[in-house]
C-alpha cells in the first residue's frame, strides 16, 4: 500500500523515520499547509510526492492510507476529509476531541468501506500479549488494583496547552493511563472520579483519575510539568506484574507469592511504532475496516471516559459549542 502522512511534525517526523527501518512500509506522499514544510519534511525523508494542502492528499489516487499526525483539534475534521477521499486511516491518540466526534468517525468509515484505526501504539506492543497470558492463567490471582503514571518537562509547554489544539494532560498523555487501565480491567467501570490541576491555559497539568469496576480500582496520575517515572503495575490477589514503561514497555517482571520473580523480555523490532503501522496496513490490505487488537468499541469507551472526567472538571475547549 502507498502510504500519506497528513502533517510534518514531531510524531509525524518519528513515522516517517520508523517506516524506513521496516522494509515493507512505502511512503508515497506528505501534506502540510506549507509547501515549504512539505518539501522540506519530503526531502529528508526521501518522499515523492508533497502537497500543501491536506484537500491535495485527499485527492491523489495513489494514496492508500493515510497516517493522521495534527493536533486533537483536527483529527475529527481531517479524517472526515480522507475518509471521503477513500483513503484508509490510521489516526494519532487522542482519537477525536469527544466521544461523539469518535462514534461518527467510525460510522463514516464503516459507510464508506474504509478502514480506520488509533494509533494507540501500546495495545499492539507484543510484551502485553505475555502480560495477557499470564493474567490469564491466574497466576497473580485476581486483579485488584492497577496503577499507572507518566510525567514530564517541555520546553513546548505553550503548545501543549494551547485550549484552541484541545491541549492539556487529558487527551495528550492521560489516555495512556487510562487506555491502560482498559487494557487490564475491560473498558467499562462502574465509577470514575477524576481531579484536574489547570493551568494559566485553562487546559489541565495534572490529572488524578481513579477508576472503579467490581471490586477492582484503578489509580492513575500523569502530568506535564513534572519529571515522574514512567511506571505500571498490575496487582493481584496472589502477585503482581511490574511494567517499567508501561506506554511502550519491552520488559515485565512477574512477582508471584513464594516464588523468585522472573522478567519476561520481548525487544522491539524498531523502536515500538511499528507494530500499529503494521496492523494498520495488513488490515486494510485484508479489507477489514478494523483491527481486532483495536478496535473501535475500545477507542470510544476511551474516550467516553475522557469525556466524563472533562465533564466533572468543567474542562471545555473554546471551539466546543
Amino acid at each position: 500500500m502507498n502510504w500519506g502522512i497528513l502533517s510534518t511534525g514531531v510524531i509525524a517526523k518519528n513515522f516517517a523515520e520508523t517506516t524506513k527501518k521496516m522494509g515493507d512500509v512505502r511512503i508515497l506522499a506528505v501534506a502540510s499547509r506549507t509547501m515549504e514544510s512539505a518539501n522540506a519534511f519530503a526531502d529528508a525523508h526521501a518522499i515523492e510526492r508533497r502537497y500543501d494542502s491536506y484537500e491535495a492528499l485527499a485527492r491523489d489516487p495513489d494514496v492508500d492510507i493515510v497516517y493522521v499526525a495534527t493536533p486533537h483539534s483536527r483529527h475529527y475534521e481531517d479524517m472526515k476529509l480522507m475518509i471521503a477521499g477513500g483513503k484508509h486511516v490510521l489516526c494519532e491518540k487522542s482519537f477525536t476531541t469527544d466521544a461523539a466526534q469518535a462514534r461518527e468517525i467510525y460510522a463514516l468509515a464503516k459507510e464508506k468501506g474504509v478502514f480506520v484505526m488509533e494509533a494507540f501504539w501500546t495495545k499492539l506492543i507484543p510484551v502485553y500479549r505475555e502480560v495477557e497470558k499470564v493474567i490469564a492463567s491466574g497466576a497473580i490471582g485476581d486483579i485488584r488494583t492497577v496503577t499507572a503514571q507518566y510525567g514530564y518537562t517541555t520546553a513546548r509547554e505553550a503548545r501543549k496547552f494551547d485550549a484552541q489544539l484541545a491541549g492539556g494532560t487529558l487527551l495528550d498523555i492521560g489516555v495512556y493511563a487510562i487506555g491502560f487501565a482498559c487494557m487490564m480491567l475491560g473498558y467499562t467501570f462502574d465509577s470514575v472520579q477524576s481531579n484536574l490541576v489547570m493551568n494559566a491555559a485553562g487546559t489541565d497539568a495534572i490529572d488524578a483519575i481513579i477508576l472503579r469496576r467490581g471490586d477492582a480500582v484503578a489509580s492513575l496520575v500523569t502530568a506535564i510539568g513534572a519529571v515522574m517515572p514512567t511506571h505500571g503495575a498490575v496487582y493481584g490477589t496472589k502477585g503482581h506484574i511490574d511494567i517499567p514503561e508501561f506506554k511502550n514497555p519491552e520488559r515485565v517482571t512477574v512477582h508471584i507469592d513464594g516464588q523468585m520473580p522472573y522478567v519476561i523480555v520481548r525487544p522491539f523490532e524498531v523502536n515500538g511504532f511499528e507494530y500499529e503501522i503494521r496492523e494498520a496496513q495488513a488490515c486494510a490490505c485484508a479489507g477489514r475496516l478494523e483491527s481486532e487488537w483495536m478496535t473501535a468499541e475500545q477507542s470510544v469507551a476511551v474516550m467516553d471516559i475522557m469525556d466524563e472526567i472533562r465533564a466533572q472538571n468543567a474542562l471545555r475547549f473554546p471551539f466546543e459549542a
